[in-house]
């Protein structure tokens, strides 16, 4: 299948590359070194995304050229145009928010290069292995299966970014061999000091983004025995601390972080319903309970869009952690908290009180 791709795009006159909502740096670098590949055989190439790209991969070269979709005549030229259209790191429709259905509806041979599992079907080309470590080593593999010289500094910037941040650098199960013999074609080809690139994604924050991260930790929350951590983004911490909800990318980690913790999840309230992400250690694994919800991902990261409220997001997700962890619930364990933070998780956890959250 890559050799495919690699044919038809270089046939290509007019590419457009989107991603799914709310993209992370393995979307943002599948993107950008997908476009840097296109540029490179000399083919035009536009980025059109429903969300810019989070505060932490701004700096990315390349990422200027990435249009945040708003519906203009303009941008719904470029789709109707364009002969090729690549969907990365997504395989739903849905997913890719309001340009969705202008992308499905499109004439345009559609490509899908992704590493989740049950891809929709209406995808002309499929480039997609679910055990591969990210949608980058995907990219890295479709330029390898051209001409491997082409990876310049900016190409292995993106793709290294792409890969380091969907294996937890370099740290989860998802890491092989094959993962580490790529990343080394990365930093030779691309000259590439991977110290700076790290501190740009994981040292460098907002004051309102630390701000909500103190405000999230507040609700972190243990059940089922120490086995399940949750944390909430509510719309009213948000307009509190004055931060993006891009910036909660990688906050449910902490939960992850904690001793005996098997199954991370953080909820984010938004206007239309409630986001919660997952995330597992090892052989516990996420994905069958985020497709229960109607969403999808990767054993150990996985994610589901629920439409309806916050608390009842919560108390419907919770209510199902002995099915899928494997012990009865538990009493919950609070965090450790001063007085001040007790008062306020008190005030956000208490029935009483959570038709007050806005």
């Amino acid at each position: 299948m890559p050799r495919e791709i690699v044919t038809t795009l270089r046939k290509a006159r007019r590419v457009v590359l989107t991603t799914h909502s709310r993209p992370d740096g393995d979307a943002i670098g599948s993107e950008l070194g997908l476009a840097r590949y296109l540029d490179r055989i000399g083919v035009p190439v536009r980025i059109l995304n429903v969300d810019p790209a989070p505060y932490a991969l701004e700096w990315m070269p390349g990422a200027s050229r990435i249009e945040v979709f708003d519906g203009s005549l303009d941008q719904l030229e470029a789709v109707a145009n364009a002969d090729v259209i690549v969907v990365l790191d997504t395989n739903a429709e849905d997913r890719l928010g309001s340009l969705g259905a202008s992308v499905r509806a499109s004439s345009a041979t559609r490509i899908l290069i992704d590493h989740h599992t049950a891809p929709e079907s209406w995808f002309d080309l499929v480039f997609r292995d679910e055990t591969t470590s990210s949608t980058g080593q995907l990219v890295y593999d479709l330029v390898a299966a051209d001409d491997p010289s082409l990876v310049d500094h900016e190409m292995a910037v993106a793709l290294y970014v792409a890969i380091m941040t969907d294996t937890g650098s370099f740290r989860f199960s998802n890491v092989t061999p094959t993962v580490h013999r790529v990343i080394a074609d990365l930093l030779e080809r691309g000259r590439l000091d991977p110290a700076p690139i790290h501190a740009q994604i994981f040292d460098k924050r907002s004051l309102p983004g630390l701000k909500l991260l103190s405000r999230v930790l507040q609700t972190l929350t243990l059940s089922n025995g120490g086995r399940v951590a949750s944390m909430i983004v509510s719309a009213r911490s948000l307009n509190d601390t004055g931060a993006s909800v891009e910036e909660t990318e990688g906050f449910v980690n902490w939960g992850l972080s904690i001793e005996g913790v098997e199954v991370a999840m953080i909820f984010t309230e938004t206007e239309k319903g409630t986001k919660v992400s997952f995330r597992s250690k090892g052989a516990t694994h996420v994905h069958a309970w985020a497709r229960s919800l109607g969403g999808g991902g990767h054993v150990n990261a996985s994610g589901a869009f629920l439409r309806m409220g916050l608390d009842t997001a919560v108390d419907t997700v919770l209510g199902q952690a002995a099915r899928y962890v494997g012990a009865e619930p538990d009493e919950a364990e609070e965090p450790v908290l001063s007085s001040e933070d007790e008062a306020y998780l008190h005030s956000l956890m208490n029935p009483k009180n959570r038709a007050k959250r806005s």
